[in-house]
């Protein structure tokens, strides 16, 4: 274990004086204002619980030159121990949605998108906040997951850089939900750099000791990482890898709609492992397997996430790639040391 550390550390040395003597830093703004979004979705409980306590006691997540505001998101749901009250909170943070006007009959989820905006936001200007961390659960086997929206954001892509190298040996798969059609239009996407924290398995409307750990450990990270930043510390050039969203597919139906076909057990909680040609894909009642007969290797994830039957979506397909980031340092360093 010993051996592996120094010879991280050497290589970690090595990629510096690389970056150092090859690649000029760019400069970037300090990341500031910081919110954790807890209970974004009611029944999702390990960031319910880690903002209800960070309300109460917020020492652990404070960083010096920071601000660091935890919020509940979607209060009625969490009161209720429900996904959401109207409609889906993590998909309504688009223009239409944020512009719309507010009459009596308007979806609780679309008037606390609004006002949400208007805290953090407004979303893509100036004053939005720099950075939001949202803490999410899913019944799907994705450990912990970082969830990246835009694969031209150096300082995000750096931070999870710092964040998978802190929690090594330990996996922390990253999931690009950039595409040109699946809009998702997230909560966190008011701020100037969202991150999402996907973490499970874990059922909807129960907290788990381990699953709430390994959160925390993401975020505690990821606040690290910024106040290093802050504080001058420059990265140099990095690359990670990033299992990129390709096609959401949905469950075999009959001509009702309804569902005829289960997740196959050898596909059942094997999130981001490789599925080739060939591999069952699904189980009819029956007996029947139905296999994957795409002509490239896929890693689906968010296998049977319970939440996805109402969206149609046994699981969606990722291919592997990378994604390189440029060496950043902070063109305002934080003076304040106390």
């Amino acid at each position: 274990l010993h051996y592996h550390y120094f010879l991280f550390c050497f290589q970690q040395f090595l990629e510096l004086l690389k970056s150092m003597t090859s690649s000029p830093a760019v400069d970037k703004p300090p990341v500031r204002r910081v919110a954790i979004f807890g209970g974004t979705h009611g029944n999702e409980l390990s960031g319910v619980f880690l903002v209800k306590h960070w309300q109460e006691d917020g020492a652990e997540i404070q960083r010096t030159g920071m601000e660091v505001k935890p919020f509940l998101t979607n209060p009625r749901a969490v009161k209720k121990c429900t996904r959401y009250i109207d409609c889906d909170l993590n998909r309504v943070f688009d223009p239409d949605n944020l512009g719309r006007t507010v009459v009596e009959d308007i979806p609780y989820e679309v008037r606390r998108a609004q006002e949400i905006n208007q805290i953090f936001g407004p979303k893509g200007s100036d004053d939005a906040y720099d950075l939001i961390f949202d803490l999410h659960n899913t019944t799907s086997n994705m450990g912990g997951t970082l969830i990246l929206e835009n694969s031209r954001d150096d300082f995000t892509i750096q931070m999870f850089h710092y964040i998978k190298n802190a929690l090594a040996p330990e996996c922390c798969p990253v999931l690009l939900i950039e595409h040109p059609s699946l809009k998702y239009a997230t909560t966190r996407s008011v701020a100037k750099h969202p991150v999402g924290v996907e973490v499970g398995p874990q059922p909807q409307g129960v907290v788990r000791a381990d699953t709430l750990d390994k959160m925390r450990k993401i975020v505690k990270h990821g606040l690290d990482f910024v106040q290093l930043f802050n504080e001058g510390r420059e990265f140099p050039p990095c690359t990670i890898e990033v299992f990129k969203i390709m096609e959401k597919v949905d469950y075999p139906r009959n001509k009702n709609d309804e569902v005829i076909a289960i997740i196959h057990p050898k596909l059942q909680d094997q999130d981001w492992q490789p599925l080739n040609y060939g591999d069952p894909l699904f189980l009819t009642l029956d007996g029947e397997i139905i296999v994957y007969k795409g002509d490239c290797t896929i890693y689906p994830t968010f296998i049977n996430e319970a939440a996805y039957y109402e969206k149609k979506q046994a699981f969606v397909k990722t291919v592997k790639m990378e994604l390189s980031a440029k060496h950043i340092r902070c063109s305002v360093l934080d003076q304040n040391t106390s």
